[in-house]
């Protein structure tokens, strides 16, 4: 906030002061504005935007940051070049003798010398120049572009587009000879090889001389080759064509394909419900898991596996030997491979290899007869088949005879051989189903027994028993108003042990413990495992 003076405030108001400069960094509440009704940015720090004291400042303004002692003298103005003040038509006392002009004299004259001057011919009297003075600071006073006209830059501009038009239009004309002469010799038929690729030669245009929209969308990089202070150039071009899309690019979605700036990577594909012809990236993965890179993978893999089980190999320290190990490897499992095919197949045979089986048998031909109806239904001759799933069916378990869920009671799957709602019990047949009949007759001839006692039951006496002991006599009744007389002498003597000075010098103590100071002490006394002791008192 860019206020001035620093004047007292209360909390409210701090607090609210922090809670609207929150809201306008959050962009919630419109910019403060300064005296010239421009909006202060909320994000610039405290001790920057707070005007200093001595200012005496009174709205929020910026102007102590800026250069408020300015020298009303200095300007960035420049001579006025060629300019002239008044033309005079006669000689004046105290002019230059040679030209006329107050502002200078003859010594100090740029005109040429005339052989009579003003002074004397009166005639060809020179206006007087614009004499001007500026008081620059250090900076403009050796400031090399200080008056310069950009406007005059458009000359230079000129001059360069007329040279490059006019080469142009040179290299065409010398192209199109090239050519008529070139077609005139075809047509003559004469000249030999050496001619034409003399010919061939001259067409190539140095690329130097080419238009860069010609450039193939290359980028052209001139640097220098085998020079230490100057020298030959060479030409070297960028392969990457600027047009292609970025690969962080293809899918600006957050949920994308991970891109790492810091190696220019990203593994998945950026696209991967595109088609695949018309997409030319499909992440890295892409080259990470096909073609040389793979085989390289591999070669890896079969190192770090053979240093573990003890050879001296290494990928980095001795790669042709690594590569050599690993083509050897390669021969003596596929040798290895060979060999335990020949062996299967010696001792069990090859039923691919064995004569083609009768076509009888790969038809399905049989005796059987089966007759159909019009529509083609199965009326004679074959049982319809049954559909079946793909999971088990007919899995009988633990000695059942039916199937988990061919059963079903108050809300529960079982078995109907036993009426059982465990799923891995075992199966106990009628002897189950009888027990499980009896158990549920006692259950419910219990519940309503207990509902009858219930029922029954005479009320008690309604009287306030003591909580404070565990061995209570039958008899014991406590007194309302002597347990209200307990409970704020237990209150009392609670505050004399938080604050010790509000003891009294002559202190009575009663060692006279009654049944209503117990229960008053019962009541008051904290219980550190009960969860509701911060709500009791």
């Amino acid at each position: 906030m860019a206020t001035a003076s620093v004047a007292f405030k209360s909390r409210e108001d701090h607090r609210k002061q922090i809670e609207l400069e929150e809201a306008r960094k959050a962009g919630l509440a419109p910019a403060e504005v300064d005296e010239d009704g421009k909006e202060i940015n909320p994000h610039i720090p405290q001790y920057m935007s707070s005007a200093p004291w001595y200012l005496n400042s009174e709205k929020p303004s910026l102007k102590h940051q800026r250069k408020w002692k300015s020298d009303p003298n200095y300007t960035k103005s420049w001579y006025d070049r060629g300019a002239k003040v008044f033309h005079a038509e006669k000689y004046r006392k105290g002019a230059c003798a040679n030209c006329g002009a107050m502002t200078h004299d003859a010594k100090s004259c740029m005109e040429r010398p005339r052989k009579m001057g003003a002074k004397w011919t009166n005639i060809n009297i020179a206006p007087d120049e614009k004499i001007e003075t500026f008081e620059l600071d250090y900076d403009g006073k050796r400031d090399r572009w200080n008056g310069y006209d950009t406007s005059s830059y458009a000359r230079v501009v000129e001059r360069y587009e007329a040279r490059d038009d006019a080469r142009r239009k040179f290299n065409k004309e010398q192209q199109l000879k090239k050519l008529e002469e070139k077609n005139n010799n075809n047509d003559s038929g004469g000249g030999g090889d050496s001619d034409g690729e003399d010919e061939d030669d001259d067409l190539r245009i140095d690329e130097a001389k080419v238009d860069e929209s010609k450039q193939m969308d290359f980028a052209k990089v001139e640097k220098r080759v085998r020079t230490t202070g100057g020298g030959s150039t060479g030409t070297v071009r960028n392969l990457r064509i600027r047009e292609d899309t970025a690969k962080y690019l293809l899918n600006l979605d957050v949920n994308s394909a991970h891109y790492d700036p810091k190696t220019r990577s990203m593994r998945e594909d950026p696209l991967p419900d595109a088609d695949p012809n018309d997409k030319f990236y499909g992440g890295d993965n892409q080259y990470r898991n096909s073609g040389q890179a793979l085989e390289f993978k591999e070669l890896n893999i079969h190192a770090w596996e053979a240093f573990d089980k003890g050879q001296d190999i290494h990928m980095q320290a001795a790669p042709s030997q690594a590569e050599l190990l690993y083509k050897n490897y390669i021969v003596i499992k596929d040798k290895l491979k060979s060999r335990t095919k020949e062996t299967i197949m010696e001792k069990y045979g090859n039923a691919a290899a064995e004569e083609e089986l009768p076509r009888e048998l790969l038809l399905g031909q049989s005796e059987r007869e089966i007759e159909y109806d019009r529509a083609g239904r199965i009326i004679k001759g074959q049982e319809t088949a049954l559909p079946r799933s793909k999971y088990e069916e007919d899995v009988y378990i633990n000695n059942h005879t039916c199937v988990w869920g061919s059963w079903w009671k108050d809300h529960q799957w079982g078995y109907k051989c036993c009426k059982q709602v465990i799923r891995n019990s075992y199966c106990t047949g009628a002897a189950g189903i009888e027990a499980a009949e009896a158990a549920s007759d006692l259950m419910k001839a219990n519940i309503a027994r207990k509902e009858a006692s219930e029922e029954t039951q005479t009320p008690v006496e309604g009287k306030r028993l003591a909580t404070w002991g565990t061995d209570l006599p039958d008899d014991l009744v406590l007194d309302e108003d002597l347990l209200a007389e307990a409970l704020k002498k237990e209150d009392q003597r609670k505050r004399e042990e938080k604050d010790e000075r509000k003891r009294k010098y002559n202190v009575k103590w009663n060692d006279e413990v009654t049944a209503e100071d117990m229960e008053a002490y019962r009541m008051k006394r904290v219980h550190h495992d009960d969860p509701m002791k911060d709500f009791l008192h």
